[in-house]
């Protein structure tokens, strides 16, 4: 599909493009994910190896051992912020959706974020747990002491920001190369909060699964999105109508003999700021033509029968002009008699 096809202007209706939808593939990822989810935060709960391995990692100190590329990370891990990488996409989709004439890829960046915020957020601040530069003993959990670092934010908000431009994508192919970028990035951005130290390992595991929970429920979400999509057009249609100045309605002259004298078409503006030809049969009933549409206009119809001849020398003449009624009978006088003619 292409997200920036052209709506049909003549019809007034937007193009319907290929938007997902929840396959079977589909939901058995969303229940593994589910299910990976589950036994993270199950692992860090109950202390087990899972925190062992984030302990290890904590203190090995990379930030320590590879100096060189800390200035580099700092930067690198933006990509991973909710404002910087929201703005950015944000105003790329606002160009899509002015090329394709719809709100749908906004919808979708709206709708992602707003179920990560909840999710993430709640996940949050529901565990509080403390990041490593926060730690009170070593080997314990760090749960339920206030922090809010599990799930790691900034890593299900790439998996999000990053993966909703793979969800948009036109072609299978674009897909499938623009969701790779968008993993390769997440996994880097995750990767970065662990090397400077801002967050334990399974705060990145967790927040990758968080991401991609969001990404694959959005197609549940469709239906919802379409509703408020068509109501938010026609708004917008209808503003546009108003500052724009909608052209007031054309009378069409009736039609020529030979069609029903009950039928006046006239031309009006319809709610969605589309021309349409409105005929006066059994009601008035709107019906769309040809002759309605905005690069079609009405022309008044003139039957052969009632066009003015056109003269020899070019201009037009009305009928019969040459020839003088006779509205008296003219009467001659004959050798002293009068005579009528």
């Amino acid at each position: 599909m292409r997200t920036d096809e052209k709506p049909d202007q003549r019809e007034g209706r937007w193009s319907e493009l290929a938007r997902p939808y929840m396959t079977r593939t589909r939901h058995w990822l969303f229940g593994g994910t589910v299910a990976v989810y589950a036994a993270i935060v199950l692992g860090v709960l109950t202390t087990s190896w899972l925190v062992t391995l984030d302990w290890q990692v904590m203190l090995f100190r990379p930030y320590k051992q590879w100096p060189d590329i800390h200035a580099f990370l700092d930067y690198f891990v933006v990509l991973g912020q909710r404002g910087p990488t929201a703005v950015a996409v944000a105003a790329w989709l606002v160009w899509r959706c002015w090329r394709q004439r719809n709100l749908h890829p906004l919808l979708v960046l709206g709708v992602a974020l707003l179920m990560l915020n909840v999710t993430v957020g709640a996940a949050k601040i529901g565990m509080g747990r403390l990041g490593p530069h926060y730690a009170t003993a070593i080997g314990t959990n760090e749960m339920w002491l206030g922090g809010d670092i599990f799930p790691s934010g900034h890593t299900a908000n790439a998996v999000v920001t990053w993966g909703v431009l793979a969800y948009l994508a036109t072609t299978p192919l674009r897909r499938r190369i623009l969701s790779v970028i968008a993993a390769l990035g997440a996994l880097g951005v995750g990767m970065t909060t662990v090397y400077l130290g801002t967050h334990w390992v399974s705060d990145v595991l967790l927040g990758w699964a968080a991401g991609l929970l969001v990404l694959l429920a959005l197609p549940w979400c469709e239906p919802g999105m379409a509703w408020a999509e068509a109501r938010l057009m026609a708004v917008v249609w209808r503003l546009r109508a108003q500052l724009g100045g909608a052209p007031r309605p054309v009378p069409v002259p009736a039609s020529p003999a030979g069609v029903t004298s009950g039928v006046a078409g006239r031309r009006a503006v319809g709610e969605d700021g589309v021309l349409v030809r409105e005929a006066a049969v059994a009601g008035g009933r709107q019906s769309r033509s040809p002759e309605a549409w905005p690069h079609h206009p009405a022309r008044p119809h003139t039957a052969r029968s009632e066009r003015t001849p056109v003269t020899p020398s070019g201009s037009r003449r009305p009928p019969h002009a040459d020839r003088v009624p006779r509205t008296a009978p003219v009467t001659t006088t004959v050798r002293g008699r009068s005579q009528g003619s």
